[in-house]
């Protein structure tokens, strides 16, 4: 599990991004990277970074499912995830 600090950071993050994705458009459009520059710096969408929606976990991040691999392999082999099975030929 991450720290929970680690989470809010995440959390913090994304809505900092989501507040300034309006005013980052128009900058850039405009060509007036100065004013970019004064931008927070979390207000950059590349400093965000998908994270485990259960455990938190940073690494091993499977978008289809929004969970890591970890997550995804102890669900899949409890039958929680619909559609999926383990393989066996």
């Amino acid at each position: 599990m991450a720290k929970e600090s680690m989470k809010a950071r995440e959390v913090k993050r994304a809505k900092t991004v989501a507040k300034y994705a309006e005013k980052r458009k128009a900058l850039k459009k405009a060509g007036d990277y100065d004013a970019l520059q004064k931008l927070p710096k979390n207000a950059s969408p590349i400093r965000m970074h998908n994270r485990c929606k259960l455990t938190g976990r940073p690494k091993g991040y499977m978008r289809q499912f929004g969970i890591s691999r970890v997550t995804f392999r102890e669900m899949a082999n409890q039958g929680l995830i619909p559609g999926v099975k383990k393989a066996s030929w």
